[in-house]
């Protein structure tokens, strides 16, 4: 998540600075394809880790990651930038493996909790990632790429030397004798998935509008560069890091994942809809106030639906229904930035964002009301291990 913070603010400016001289429909692509492969690659590698385990999956997935951020550091072409995210998106589909990793080691009672854990460490990642992005593109645009390659290869040589194994020899069998999609649909859990899987793909579009968009926004509405855009999105981590870190964990000592997915998600399209109305040259503290808000909405909201997805399968299909929730979530973040930059062109020239944040308000409205329609999951009878 370091990695993926730097390229937040750093790549679009990047590719829309002289050296590429991007246009918004290459824009779109740049931002958008390192999603869009998660689509296909994330249900597949979490099945292949359903099959033969976490580790090796995660340790190969991260130095695909590695090598991407490399070509995109080496890049002198749109190609080569298109290239590196290619690179990236077919291996960055590995989340689906790690939170499998979480769902493997926790009991379903303990698990919203603990993926609230995972999201105060990706939160973390996106504090350090923006601020770090931003102080070494002073260095120079390809440094941050670099950086984050070193990062990812520490990550996999971590994962080969530390990381156990947490998924057993037997449940690996079972998994290989029921590969089909039906573990995860059957049982009379389809209704309850499938709204979890729109639910997934509605809100993580509607956010992916602000992280494609909130740099050039920044830098045409207030005259932020890299770095000032790094601060800001610093924040924006820093306290989602402690309200999934200590607000969300004391909260789900009760069992209030619906509602609290609910509040959160209308928060968030509340904060975007501000972010639309937001004057140019407003000032700091107003642009810090919205970006509370879609901090502590996007906190409340992303890890209690993984934790409501999680508790209703049981544990050899936890892989494959972690990998359609990403890939759920790798459509958003396509369709994010496809909606984003396609509605700036009809933005005045003093409004950057302006229709495209009120679709992402509208899109996270349609959010609220299909999480309002999910059927809390019962518990599955635990698998004996």
């Amino acid at each position: 998540m370091i990695g993926f913070g730097i390229v937040i603010p750093v790549l679009p400016l990047f590719a829309e600075g002289t050296r590429f001289s991007a246009s918004n429909s290459q824009l779109m692509w740049i931002v958008g394809i390192y999603s869009l492969l998660q689509v296909v690659c994330a249900p597949l590698i979490g099945k292949l880790s359903d099959r033969v385990g976490r580790k090796p999956v995660l340790a190969v997935s991260i130095l695909g990651t590695a090598l991407g951020f490399v070509v995109l550091g080496a890049a002198t072409t749109v190609t080569m930038l298109l290239i590196g995210r290619v690179i990236d998106g077919i291996s960055g589909g590995n989340i689906s493996t790690a939170m499998a990793c979480i769902a493997d080691s926790t009991t379903k009672e303990q698990r919203s909790r603990s993926m609230g854990m995972v999201g105060a460490a990706f939160g973390l990642g996106f504090v350090i990632g923006p601020a770090l992005g931003g102080m070494l593109s002073t260095f120079g645009p390809s440094v941050p790429f670099y950086f984050a390659a070193v990062l990812a290869f520490v990550n996999a040589m971590l994962v080969i030397a530390r990381l156990p194994e947490t998924l057993t020899p037997e449940v690996r069998a079972k998994a290989r004798e029921k590969a089909s999609l039906g573990e995860v649909f059957g049982g009379g859990r389809a209704p309850t998935i499938i709204i979890v899987l729109l639910s997934q793909l509605s809100g993580i579009t509607g956010f992916s509008v602000m992280t494609a968009l909130f740099a050039i926004f920044c830098a045409k509405r207030y005259g932020y560069d890299a770095a000032h855009v790094g601060y800001v999105l610093a924040y924006v981590g820093i306290l989602g890091a402690l309200m999934q870190g200590g607000v969300l964990r004391r909260l789900l000592r009760k069992p209030i994942e619906k509602p609290l997915a609910i509040i959160g998600t209308a928060v968030l399209a509340a904060s975007m809809g501000a972010l639309a109305f937001l004057p140019t040259g407003s000032g700091l503290g107003l642009l810090l106030l919205v970006c509370t808000g879609i901090s502590v909405g996007n906190s409340l909201s992303t890890p209690t639906l993984n934790g409501l997805a999680s508790r209703a399968v049981e544990a050899h299909a936890q892989g494959r229904l972690m990998g359609l929730m990403q890939s759920a979530g790798g459509m958003g973040r396509f369709l994010g930035p496809v909606l984003g930059y396609s509605l700036v062109e009809f933005d005045g020239t003093n409004a950057y964002g302006y229709w495209a944040f009120i679709a992402s308000a509208g899109l996270l409205a349609l959010d609220c009301l299909l999480l309002c329609a999910l059927r809390v999951p019962a518990p599955p009878v635990e698998e004996a291990a």
